[in-house]
């Protein structure tokens, strides 16, 4: 029989639940659970399972998915498995306690003498080699807990996060056209009222990258809607009247910006809430960011479809009509041609989409 395991999910020090790896539950703080991560007390077998299970999941999500480009190089050099399931994957997050630079929950064994303050991401150093293996797919011979903790981002460009000053930035590449594209979103997004996360250009290892800081910390944490929808769905919350009522500017803006930029990588783990970790209260939608898929779609006026609506179907251009007609355009000043001096085959398109929506 195998020997039995008790994991504790912790926000910073504050014990909120533990888990067996028989799937019993103890919940001491449900205000201060992860948003996507369900338990419920019961010795039922279905819900053993589904504990089990749910877990699984959440842990998974801590650590990058095998679509990411170097993926399988990543974990080949801190000497971890090409993980395929979701358990395979929580294997991984659990070895370095599930930490995490979106938020402040990590999971430890039960009575394990540690602390927040020497696992947490915000003040723990990372090793610098884990860079070149990210963003380049250089194989090293590594510590292995050193570096899987950096594993934490996902997405499918090579990314990798960089400690300066106390802090963080984020270097992504995926090819000079990739970062072009992020950096001229980042410069038309500027030009309009709505919280996000500016991208300058930079260079790593002789190649261009785009440069991010970070927006999380020991105060305020993220949870992406695809989170806040597990959230939502087991506590009778309407995910679009919540969303509306917290920050209707912000949720009308993102689908304006995406149209003017032709954005089609807005799934629901691409935007979220802001979460105040005081309380894990949402405050607001968090900054709007990821836009080195912009400009797809982007050969006539209608676009995509819009991938933010709650069980509508609208393109992005009637998303975005919609949402001048209910906030306005909300514009600061006016977008310079000069910006598009790197990829000027957008620039044409682009002032035809603002001067529709202006005329809204």
């Amino acid at each position: 029989m195998a020997e039995k395991k008790v994991y504790e999910i912790m926000h910073m020090d504050r014990r909120v639940a533990e888990l067996s790896n028989f799937g019993q539950c103890k919940i001491y703080d449900k205000s201060f659970m992860p948003y996507n991560l369900y338990l419920e007390e019961s010795d039922d077998i279905d819900t053993l399972v589904n504990n089990i299970t749910n877990f699984n999941y959440w842990c998974a999500t801590r650590v990058l998915t095998l679509d990411r480009k170097y993926a399988k190089e990543i974990l080949n050099s801190i000497g971890m498995l090409q993980a395929v399931t979701d358990k395979d994957r929580a294997e991984i997050a659990l070895s370095y306690r599930c930490a995490s630079l979106t938020d402040v929950f990590w999971v430890k064994m039960q009575k394990e003498k540690v602390f927040f303050d020497e696992v947490n991401l915000y003040e723990n150093h990372l090793e610098n080699t884990f860079i070149d293996i990210a963003l380049r797919g250089k194989q090293y011979t590594v510590q292995n807990e050193s570096l899987a903790r950096d594993l934490s981002t996902n997405g499918c460009f090579p990314k990798a996060w960089q400690r300066i000053n106390g802090g963080f930035r984020l270097l992504k590449d995926g090819g000079g056209d990739a970062v072009e594209r992020e950096l001229l979103a980042s410069q038309i997004c500027r030009c309009f009222d709505v919280p996000q996360v500016l991208y300058e250009r930079d260079y790593f290892d002789g190649e261009k990258v785009s440069v991010s800081g970070n927006i999380t910390s020991k105060e305020y944490s993220i949870a992406s809607m695809e989170s806040f929808e597990i959230y939502a769905v087991n506590h009778g919350i309407e995910t679009k009247k919540y969303i509306l009522s917290l920050d209707r500017h912000s949720y009308y803006m993102m689908n304006i910006i995406d149209y003017l930029i032709g954005n089609t990588d807005r799934h629901w783990g691409n935007w979220g809430l802001l979460v105040r970790n005081s309380d894990n209260k949402p405050i607001r939608l968090h900054d709007l960011m990821d836009f080195n898929q912009a400009f797809n779609a982007y050969n006539d006026l209608e676009g995509a479809n819009c991938q933010t609506l709650f069980g509508e179907h609208l393109t992005q251009k009637e998303a975005a009509v919609k949402s001048v007609e209910i906030i306005g355009l909300n514009q600061l000043r006016e977008v310079d041609k000069g910006v598009f001096s790197e990829l000027p085959q957008f620039c044409e398109m682009f002032y035809k989409r603002l001067e529709l929506l202006e005329n809204k």
